[in-house]
């Protein structure tokens, strides 16, 4: 369908063709039938046989160094590292294995509604809360409600904008209504977290705090330490230990996480057996820190494991509620003066790929000249939009020979002139004199190796950037107001793109506080694109929605587009942990450790 200019953003939802109806199903995939059958015993990518008992301790990925609440699910404060994953359920699970399925959990089945309006969800009889308790329809609504109301995180409320109401059909059956036909909706109420009502004695959603959660997941919180650390202890009475979805599935006894400050003290933690597994993210410091002692005798395996995730984005992120970043000539300027060639080569050691737009290693990421169903959804706005949508591409230019950094800034240079900015006494300035400067914010400080180059950079072109690092909690809450210049922002890469797009890029998201919008993108033709994604009934479609999407966010200027890694790399301890000879095709590897691991020599 052809989006008009015409159309609201929510008429051009409601007008998305539907897709042929299902039967209910113990599996449900967005396009064509999902790869398990209903009689499947386990997941491919699991040892059903795995043995049970053992330890293991991880760290985070993200380097917080402590947490203040045991609720996930509110804006402020940080909850601890495997709270979701291990305490709370939702309706259905993913399979590791292919993108846009589910199978059964609390929910043993689904049905979509003829009208693709709503979903039906039959729950599982034996599903259990922790105390025992049946997890009812009216869990599966109380939890529905206290996630989409002003309780919630901005981010959940926006996921769940289109879920109309939940009403309990029967004690075990609930209906999801939509306000649209959307293909993706019946995967978002799939994956709804359920919990207690009973969770902190029945207290509104905000209030509950230091309450331990009232879920149904196959662990529990047994111990915290100073807010530093947390252990969970698998749960013998766990209600789903023999669910195809769970099978061969948190084989430990107990699963701790460490916090840590810095990366340094993160790494000589885990060399000197705090913990069991290490994921790095620096290339630097894999090269150089991971080796000698353990790793040279063996005790400490480092690996890199294929990395077959859509890389989705990162990079440096204009603020466009600043009035110094309103002009896209500006922005690509800047884009043009970070040198990832020479980054790559002296600080990553040539281990990143360059991002150029938002879709990075998937099949939805735009190339090429827009053509065919691409270009029809570009078309009504063709006025609105810059020329160079409509041509070829353009890319992050190479500073590798016979490109170089200085052509790059001439270009840059001669961009900021077409904006009006000069350089005279000392500076870039405007016509009111003013001078072009700006602030970079970060918390953790991992960038300020890459920050110190491309500040040389925008010098040369009389652009004076102020690096500032802060502590996170003042960080988090500058970014919840949108209160910084420039920042570092980055998204996991989804294998079909859809509702979160709403909240990264949408123009009600760009207004509310706490929305992942941190640009400040607020664009007609950017909501409307984003209506052809989530209206979207073939796998065809939906890539020809997310390459106009991603090719006028990239014509746009909005970042400073990053790099990502080709491969997972991490660290373990050797002889201590056996894991199926299968990887799977999507997964993160703390994550996939915590579930499909188990601990050698255990009976």
């Amino acid at each position: 369908m052809v989006p008009s200019p015409s159309l609201t953003r929510r008429g051009l939802l409601q007008a998305a063709l539907l897709v042929p109806w299902r039967e209910p199903a113990a599996g449900f995939a967005l396009f064509g039938p999902p790869k398990y059958p209903s009689d499947f015993s386990h997941f491919d990518y699991v040892n059903p046989q795995a043995p049970i008992g053992g330890e293991l301790w991880l760290t985070p990925a993200t380097r917080n160094a402590s947490f203040d609440k045991l609720n996930p699910f509110t804006l402020r404060g940080t909850a601890p590292p495997g709270l979701m994953s291990l305490v709370f359920e939702t309706l259905m699970t993913p399979s590791w294995d292919e993108p846009n399925s589910v199978y059964g959990l609390l929910a043993e089945r689904m049905e979509v509604d003829a009208d693709r309006l709503g979903v039906r969800f039959w729950l599982h009889p034996l599903a259990r809360f922790a105390d025992g308790s049946a997890v009812d329809a009216a869990a599966v609504c109380h939890s529905f409600a206290a996630l989409s109301g002003d309780g919630a995180a901005p981010s959940l409320r926006a996921q769940y904008a289109d879920l109309v109401a939940a009403r309990a059909l029967a004690p075990r059956l609930v209906h999801f209504t939509f306000r649209r036909a959307d293909r993706e909706l019946p995967l978002i109420a799939a994956g709804l977290p359920v919990f207690s009502p009973r969770w902190g004695g029945g207290a509104a959603l905000q209030e509950l705090v230091g309450q331990p959660p009232l879920a149904s997941g196959p662990y529990r919180i047994e111990r915290q330490r100073g807010q530093r650390d947390i252990v969970y202890a698998r749960r013998a009475d766990y209600w789903g230990w023999q669910l195809p979805s769970r099978r061969g599935q948190y084989n430990f006894a107990r699963i701790g996480y460490k916090l840590y400050r810095d990366g340094t003290a993160q790494l000589e933690a885990f060399k000197a057996g705090e913990f069991d597994l290490i994921q790095a993210f620096v290339a630097r410091e894999w090269v150089r820190q991971y080796r000698g002692g353990g790793f040279d005798d063996g005790a400490l395996l480092k690996r890199e494991l294929p990395n077959h995730n859509p890389a989705g984005f990162q990079g440096f992120v204009m603020n466009l509620r600043r009035p110094l970043f309103h002009d896209v000539r500006v922005r690509h300027a800047l884009a043009l003066a970070l040198d990832f060639q020479w980054l790559n080569r002296m600080l990553f050691y040539g281990q990143y790929k360059r991002i150029h737009g938002y879709f990075a290693n998937s099949p939805y990421e735009a190339r090429g000249r827009a053509a065919g169903p691409e270009l029809a959804l570009l078309e009504p706005w063709r006025a609105q939009l810059p020329a160079a949508v409509f041509g070829e591409l353009p890319t992050l230019p190479s500073t590798a020979p016979p490109g170089s950094l200085r052509a790059n800034l001439l270009a840059a240079r001669a961009l900021l002139r077409e904006a009006g900015w000069h350089y005279r006494d000392g500076a870039l300035r405007n016509a009111r004199g003013d001078a072009f400067i700006f602030e970079y914010l970060e918390s953790q400080g991992s960038l300020a190796p890459v920050i110190a180059p491309y500040a040389r950079a925008l010098d040369i072109l009389g652009i004076r950037l102020i690096y500032r690092q802060v502590d996170f909690a003042v960080y988090q809450q500058r970014l919840e107001v949108f209160d910084f210049d420039m920042t570092t922002t980055g998204y996991a890469g989804s294998p079909s793109p859809g509702n979160e797009l709403v909240d990264l890029f949408g123009s009600a998201a760009a207004m509310q506080d706490g929305s992942d919008n941190l640009w400040g993108v607020h664009e007609p033709a950017i909501d409307a694109l984003i209506g052809a994604v989530l209206g979207a009934r073939t796998d065809e479609a939906l890539r020809a929605a997310c390459h106009a999407l991603d090719r006028v966010l990239v014509c746009g200027w909005y970042s400073v587009p990053h790099w990502y890694a080709a491969a997972h790399r991490v660290a373990w301890r050797a002889h201590r942990f056996g894991m199926p000879q299968r990887l799977p095709l999507y997964y993160e590897p703390q994550a996939w450790a915590a579930a499909c691991w188990w601990r050698e020599g255990e009976a």
